[in-house]
This record gives structure tokens, sequence and C-alpha cells, in this order.
């Protein structure tokens, strides 16, 4: 299969805030050493909770990234975490803006849920305190597409600004429709990812209500397990990723570092139930075939997996079945892991950081491990990169992103050649 004619799209810039690491260097140096940084919740009194444990990011300044103190303070968790994510791409790019057209440099950085403190904050104030101690800040901190329009406020960014929202696909979403933005011609630069910072009160209830977090409380840092047979549940997370694309002439013209190249993307919906994956992950499988399409690759092709793997009971088993019945027996050959064993489920911020795994893997030949993974269960029999980094040829890459509503999203991405 051959790549339509078209623009080419590279990846030039990584941002990362995560649980085990600021910055894509920290970040990377964790990951392949198989750090987890899962742990009791320290945001609040957890009392009364199912689950108390989470990927926390501790020891966060979002200072350096803002024009003072007071717009920090003007800014929920999320938005900061995403604008920070953004700021370190903007910083790993080496791009100038002052000699750059802004008016041709977008931003899409969106959010599952936004600023969910900030809401609870606000609703306390109103009960207790009454509609006339409500914040006028609140609603611009708490809406999910701030993260996006101010750091395109803060730098001057005059091109396609847009948040997406689909749940955990929320940034994999995002990087794909920023391709194709760039793509079609209608920038030249887009920072593209997601941001979450949903380890409030309501967030961890609100998810616990449901029975989808695991209740291992005494042993966070094994918690999240994905595909392995004792799996409960995911662990919440939250933090962000953001990474700068640049079509490939302009990144060329300014001799810019390149740490892949975009080739594809698909993006389909279940259409099958509000928050179970469709049997079989049918849905997720059309969204890697899309991919594969998009980006003239065959299933062969792909060396390595980052896979959705939240480490639930159903969603593990379906996206096994699915890579399974896109990649016939190429699966069997694949290297397949989920990094949320180190980070837990950051929602819509995952994509984005797993997409800044993928760029990493592809660039260093070393591919992150599944950590956790000690029994196996029949139902997910891939080669799941148990526990340790390895070191393998990676040519090309998907990462999976699938979110509650149906929502499912696959990036594909291989090494620039020239």
């Amino acid at each position: 299969m051959t790549a339509p004619s078209r623009k080419r799209i590279v990846v030039t810039g990584i941002g990362v805030v995560s649980p085990v690491g600021q910055g894509i260097d920290s970040f990377w140096r964790s990951i392949t050493a198989g750090e987890c940084g899962i742990n009791k919740i320290s945001a609040f009194d957890t009392e009364g909770y199912s689950c108390t444990i989470a990927g926390e990011v501790l020891g966060f300044d979002a200072t350096e990234a803002f024009p003072s103190p007071k717009e920090v303070r003007r800014t929920d968790r999320f938005a900061q975490f995403g604008i920070h994510a953004a700021w370190q791409a903007l910083k790993d790019s080496g791009l100038d803006l002052d000699q750059t057209n802004r008016e041709r440099v977008g931003a899409f950085v969106g959010s599952g849920i936004g600023g969910l403190a900030t809401m609870e904050d606000q609703h306390n104030n109103l009960i207790n305190r009454g509609p006339g101690r409500i914040s006028p800040f609140f609603i611009p901190m708490m809406i999910l597409n701030m993260g996006s329009g101010m750091f395109s406020l803060y730098h001057g960014l005059r091109g396609p600004n847009v948040a997406t929202c689909s749940a955990c696909a929320t940034a994999s979403h995002a990087i794909g429709e920023a391709w194709r933005t760039l793509v079609m011609g209608d920038a030249d630069v887009m920072f593209a990812g997601g941001t979450e910072a949903a380890v409030t009160p309501t967030g961890i209830g609100g998810f616990a209500a449901m029975k989808a977090l695991s209740t291992r409380n005494e042993t966070p840092q094994t918690a999240s397990s994905p595909f392995d047979a004792k799996r409960d549940g995911f662990v919440m997370g939250e933090g962000a990723g953001v990474v700068m694309l640049e079509e490939l002439e302009h990144a060329k013209a300014r001799d810019a570092r390149i740490y892949c190249e975009i080739a594809g993307y698909g993006n389909t919906a279940d259409a099958h139930h509000m928050t179970a994956p469709a049997p079989e992950g049918e849905g997720g499988a059309r969204a890697m075939r899309m991919a594969l399409k998009s980006g003239g690759l065959n299933p062969e092709n792909i060396s390595y997996i980052n896979a959705h793997g939240t480490s639930t009971p159903q969603g593990d088993v379906c996206e096994t079945q699915a890579i399974k019945n896109v990649f016939g027996e190429h699966a069997n050959k694949l290297a397949v892991s989920s990094t949320k064993g180190a980070t837990g489920h950051m929602l819509g911020a995952a994509g984005a950081v797993e997409m800044a795994v993928c760029c990493k893997a592809i660039e260093t030949n070393l591919v992150p491990p599944t950590i956790n993974y000690h029994n196996q269960d029949p139902n997910c029999d891939l080669d799941y990169v148990p526990n340790q980094a390895r070191e393998m040829q990676v040519d090309a890459i998907a990462n999976n992103s699938f979110g509650f509503g149906g929502h499912n999203a696959c990036l594909v991405a291989k090494k620039f050649r020239g």
C-alpha cells in the first residue's frame, strides 16, 4: 500500500506533564525504567472513597510558562498543565515565533472534562456563601477550551484553534485533526494534544461510582496492571501532553530536529453503548484500519502499538481482539505495550502523552514496558513487553485511544526518511 501524494507532516517538539516526570527527557527516562507515579491521593481527604489512589503531578509550578503569577491564578489546573506542556513543546522545537508567520500557527489542545476543580470550588461558594460570591473567573476557568485558547493568546498564535472533547480519545483526535489541518495547507505549525486534572473529589467519586476504578488501595504501585489477569479497573492519572506538528518543508527550511513523521489517522464511532466498547473492539479495529489506509501502510509495516490498555477487565480484552482482527498473523510479531501502569489513565491527555512515547520509541528504537504484568490472561495473549523496556527496530507505530461515548482514534507514525 502506498500513501497518497500530499503534504508531509513531522513532529518537531514534545511537551509532557505527567505523574512520572515533567519534560520529555525526564518522562522518557522514567517510562523506560519502568517507574510508577501512582500513590495515595494527596489532593484531598479520601475517607469514605472506594478508590484512594491516583497518578498525581506533584511539585508542579506552571509559572515559567505564563506571563505572570496572576495569570496562573486565573486558570484551572487542567489549563495550567496544557499551557505548560505546549510551552515545553515550543521550547523543545527550537521554533522562533518572531521569525514565523503567527497567522499560520495554531493549537488544538483538548480536555475530556475541563475545569472540574474550579466547578467544585465555585459550587461550594454558591451553596455556602450565595450567588454573589461566585468568581467572575468561574466560567473562563472551567470551560475546557482554555488550554488551547490561552496558549494561543500568550504567544500571539492566530492560526486554527480548537479544543477537542471526546473523553479518553480527546488528545488523539486533537493530533489527528491538527494533522489534517496541516495536510490541507491551512497552517504550517500546529500544537496538538490534551490535558486533564480530574483527581478531585467528584472526579474520583464519579468514576468510582461507575465501578471503573481499581480498588487495590493498599498496593498503589501495582494497582494499574494492563492486560494482567488480575486487573480490576483503571487508576486515574493527571497531566498533559502536547506535540508540535510541522509541515515538512517548513521544518526543513529552519533545519529542525525531526522526531518522526505522522503518516495517518483513523476516527470512528462504536454506536454501541455509552461506556462499554463494541464487541471484539470492532470500532477500534475500524479506526486502526482507517489509520493504516490513510498512511499508506500495511499491517506488517507496524513494529509497535501503544495500546489504550487501561487495565479494565473488558476493555483490554476488546483491544486485544481488535489488534488480532486487524493485524492477523502479524499481531503475534508486534510489540504491544500500555504505559498506563506507570502514569495511570490520564483521560483526555492520554493519547498525546502516549504519542510522546511513540515519538521517542521511533527515535531511539526502544519500546517501553507494560509494568505490573505478571499473570497471563488467556484472552489477552499478545506480546505486551512485560516489565522491561526492549531495544528493537521501530520503523512505524500505531497509537490507540478509545473513549466513553464510543469514540475511537488511531494515529500511525513512522521514521522520517528524507
